[in-house]
């Protein structure tokens, strides 16, 4: 490795300033002698549960609480209880990869069953003892002289500030609905419906209904609304590609395991293949995503013949429906059932833009009115990814600081975990996290293990804050910048990718493959952080307390191990029958952070 030197074109170095040296007096507990770390998780779904679980099994004396703005944990899951929600990839890999259940119902589950099954989960763990449901956050403020954060809490019962070393955001990215920008709408003397505020005491049968949207409430709520309503017209901005499911399945057709494959399942060893064989499909698609890949023409090509199949002799609809995109700019949507539903009678497909909502219906820019009962809005969420609620750190708030036309105007983050100037804040599939393939269960697993190691690092480490550096988080998004436009994700598509703008910079995926994205969490790059620390002197070895360890004080006292004697000091964990057989990876050998 060569150095560098002095000569012509080089500047001298700069005279080496002595470091600073303050006296050092020992703290009298052993290294390893945790101290407790309050942390406060917002957000009781997917990644809210699995923090319930994880966090406190990898993180010694930790305290959790977890706050849920809704009446029950679920995220998404209870939220969302329209008409034909169901998840669009397998059940089998919407699972923690910890606690597999071999019995869905269906190959896609709807929402009720994968709520039921992650609601099992927390109980199985007794994960719900950290979690606070009906609380929601209204404010998140760093306090600078307490390292800590202040957050503010609303119940039924009262308003209350609660601290912590150290908050996870965990809110996701599709709780906080919007409805469309529309001239007009609070007119509208009918009713009007969020499809994830569901108001399941609506009745459509007989109704004329009015559906804005055509992401993937709009397309699973179409076919189940179409066979009752009176008429239904669907507004869609947007073409979209409708595809074949996960793998290219029709999740109409094959709502089933087989009963063959599902016998089998008793089998550990045959459920795992089962398994292994499409979760790693999930993985197997980064080249749909490239640019001029052959993927991606073939693709085109496979969606285009399933829709004009689907459609029958409806050529208007399949030209109206059929995007210029490339697949995969937007996520790709199933759509059981939903382009047979267009070709009904009581359906009308309108691509014409919206005017204004009158007390009455709709009218569109030719000037048609159309008169409705019932306006649903298939809308999606806030599509900035910027916290649903302040959070402050001197004087930036990254709720506002975020949003397009903010101080910073878009999520900039540090690898999706961090940012930069909010000490001891982390995030779980928020901004820039989610990668192209993989599987969500397994994503957030990994991603909390990563913020494991960094609570684990701050407690265990004396360390008072940490955040990371602006210069990592700038070269992070110069990486993003330099990576993105090779794939389609940046093509003039709208999707909550790139917040809800045609080309715009893509602010929700990772830059590279799930894989690539596991890869990076795995080695923490502590030299990217920026720390300040507990002791008085601000000497990053105060830690080391006063020479011993937990073991050391228990194996030299009289007797050993306590006053009955009957705890065994083991102070040689890494001799083990693996280690005298020999039969062991020496790739991990010496590397479980527990076993000291």
């Amino acid at each position: 490795m060569g150095g560098v030197s002095s000569g012509p074109g080089t500047s001298p170095r700069a005279p080496v300033q002595p470091p600073v040296w303050h006296p050092l007096s020992l703290e009298e507990h052993p290294i390893d002698q945790a101290p407790s770390l309050k942390v406060i998780v917002v957000g009781a779904g997917i990644a809210g549960i699995n923090a319930a679980i994880l966090l406190p099994a990898k993180v010694p004396g930790l305290e959790l609480t977890i706050y849920e703005r809704e009446t029950d944990i679920g995220g998404v899951w209870h939220q969302c209880t329209y008409p034909g929600v169901r998840c669009d990839v397998p059940s089998h890999v919407f699972q923690s990869t910890y606690a597999p259940t071999k019995d869905w119902s269906e190959h896609y589950a709807q929402g009720a069953e994968i709520k039921a099954y992650w609601k099992q989960v927390a109980a199985k763990y007794d994960a719900l003892k950290y979690i606070r449901c009906s609380h929601s956050v209204q404010d998140i403020k760093w306090d600078e002289a307490k390292s800590k954060w202040l957050v503010t809490v609303t119940s039924e019962q009262n308003q209350m500030v609660d601290e912590a070393h150290f908050v996870i955001l965990a809110t996701g990215v599709f709780s906080h609905p919007t409805l469309p920008n529309l001239p007009g709408l609070s007119d509208f003397e009918g009713q009007i419906i969020h499809s994830s505020r569901w108001d399941n005491k609506f009745d459509p049968t007989g109704k004329s209904i009015a559906i804005i949207g055509n992401g993937s409430s709009g397309m699973q709520l179409l076919p189940q609304l179409q066979k009752v309503a009176g008429r239904i017209d669907h507004y869609a901005r947007s073409p979209t590609w409708v595809a074949g499911s996960f793998g290219g399945e029709k999740i109409d057709k094959e709502k089933q395991v087989p009963p063959e494959v599902q016998a089998t399942f008793d089998d550990p060893e045959a459920y795992l293949a089962y398994r292994k064989e499409i979760e790693n499909r999930s993985f197997s698609g980064y080249g749909n995503i490239m640019k001029n890949s052959e993927k991606i023409e073939a693709g085109r090509q496979r969606f285009t013949q399933i829709m004009k199949s689907r459609l029958g002799d409806r050529t208007d609809i399949l030209e109206a429906i059929t995007p210029e995109f490339p697949p995969s700019c937007r996520r790709l949507t199933p759509g059981p059932g939903y382009l047979e539903a267009l070709t009904q009678g009581n359906v009308e497909y309108i691509t014409t833009p919206i005017q204004v909502v009158t007390k009455h219906g709709i009218k569109t820019q030719d000037g048609k009115e159309r008169h409705v009962d019932t306006i649903i809005c298939c809308t999606g969420s806030e599509k900035s990814l910027a916290p649903p609620f302040p959070v402050r750190s001197g004087t930036v708030d990254l709720s506002t600081a975020w949003r397009p036309g903010g101080e910073i105007g878009f999520p900039n983050t540090y690898l999706g975990i961090a940012a930069p100037g909010f000490p001891n804040l982390l995030f779980i599939n928020g901004p820039q996290a989610s990668a192209a393939t993989g599987t969500l269960p397994f994503a957030t697993e990994s991603q909390l293990t990563l913020a494991a190691k960094i609570l684990r690092k701050a407690q265990s480490q004396g360390i008072r804050s940490m955040a990371p550096t602006l210069q990592a988080t700038e070269d992070f998004r110069a990486f993003c910048e330099a990576y993105f436009p090779r794939t389609v994700l940046s093509e003039e598509c709208r999707s909550w990718f790139n917040g809800g703008q045609k080309g715009g910079r893509v602010i929700a995926n990772w830059p590279g493959s799930g894989t690539h994205a596991n890869m990076v969490r795995k080695e923490p790059r502590w030299e990217d952080w920026e720390y300040s620390y507990q002791s008085e002197t601000g000497n990053r070895f105060a830690y080391f307390g006063n020479g011993w360890t937990v073991k050391d004080v228990e194996i030299n006292q009289d007797p050993p191990g306590g006053r009955d004697g009957t705890r065994e000091v083991d102070m040689t964990p890494y001799l083990n029958a693996a280690s005298v057989t020999g039969d062991l990876d020496l790739r991990a050998y010496h590397e479980v952070w527990f076993e000291v």
